[in-house]
């Protein structure tokens, strides 16, 4: 019994060794292919690469050539040259242009720009007024200015500019004394501490300024200068149809001066500037075309006159 057990049991020792080594063996070979197929992939990821840059060089070289052989004025297609840095600019950037708003599924923008308004010349206070008393816009102050103007021109025909001055003058003291006794009066009875009844009026600054005076000095300056030298071009005879115009006109208005004074003149324009603009404005496409008739019929007639004058020639437009 003991020689069979100590016979069989160096033979389990081996067995067991040799499984042992077996499995090393095993374990090694895994490890060798392993790091066989690693490095097989490593070659071919490295030749991957080489070919990549095989294809890229020979492409950058073919793009080189075909530069080579473009005229100058034509440019490449394609640039894979490194940019040259641009040197910093010191002027301010451009703002951006405004993106236009969205449009909405039904063509409804669904903002709405900003609209530009219109930069309109409005016409002074001054020219507003007498625009407005000329056409009756007013009825009660147009006729009040009408009336004092018509009754201070008609009192001139009348009587001389020193008793018309006194007159009114006169008349304007005895409305304002009578008004302060009547209120100092009703102060004194009805006890009250009303004080002056003008103290608005003598309050108020009444100063012209300065500004006003030089502009409207200025503008009376612009007209005086051209008037004087159109007299100075017609009486030397610059041009000798204007001339002879202007001599035309002086000889009617001589026969105008026997018939009407100066203040005729004056009232007859007073009342056509009062009562011309409502006129024309009621009326204005049939006085459009009488005046269109009048102004060709005297047209033609200074046509023939400055064709038979020898040396005057109309002038060309």
């Amino acid at each position: 019994m003991d020689d069979q057990i100590s016979s069989t049991t160096p033979s389990f020792g081996l067995q067991h060794e040799e499984g042992e080594h077996r499995a090393d063996k095993h374990v090694n070979s895994l490890r060798d292919e392993v790091t066989d197929f690693s490095l097989r992939e490593a070659a071919a990821d490295v030749s991957e690469v080489e070919d990549i840059l095989d294809l890229a060089g020979g492409a950058k070289d073919a793009l080189e050539r075909h530069r080579s052989t473009l005229p100058r004025t034509e440019e490449p297609l394609l640039d894979f040259s490194d940019p040259e840095p641009e040197p910093p600019s010191t002027s301010k950037p451009e703002p951006e242009a405004a993106k236009p708003a969205p449009i909405g599924a039904f063509g409804d923008a669904t903002s709405k720009p900003e609209e530009k308004k219109e930069k309109t010349v409005t016409p002074s206070k001054s020219s507003c007024s007498l625009v407005d008393l000329l056409y009756w816009r007013d009825l009660q102050r147009t006729g009040v200015v009408f009336g004092a103007s018509l009754f201070l021109l008609l009192s001139l025909s009348v009587c001389s500019i020193i008793s018309v001055l006194s007159y009114v003058a006169l008349a304007l003291l005895s409305v304002t004394v009578s008004f302060r006794i009547y209120k100092g009066i009703l102060q004194a009875v009805q006890k009250s501490e009303d004080g002056h009844p003008f103290k608005m009026y003598l309050d108020k600054d009444i100063a012209i300024p300065t500004e006003t005076v030089h502009k409207y000095s200025d503008t009376v300056l612009v007209h005086i200068n051209t008037v004087v030298k159109e007299l100075r071009r017609l009486f030397l005879v610059e041009d000798l149809v204007d001339s002879l115009k202007f001599a035309v006109l002086m000889w009617i208005l001589t026969y105008v001066g026997a018939l009407f004074n100066g203040l005729t003149i004056l009232i007859l324009g007073l009342i056509g500037a009062f009562s011309w603009p409502v006129v024309y404005e009621k009326h204005q496409a049939q006085i459009d075309h009488y005046y269109g008739l009048v102004n060709k019929q005297i047209k033609d007639v200074v046509g023939k006159v400055q064709a038979k004058i020898p040396g005057a020639k109309p002038k060309t437009e």
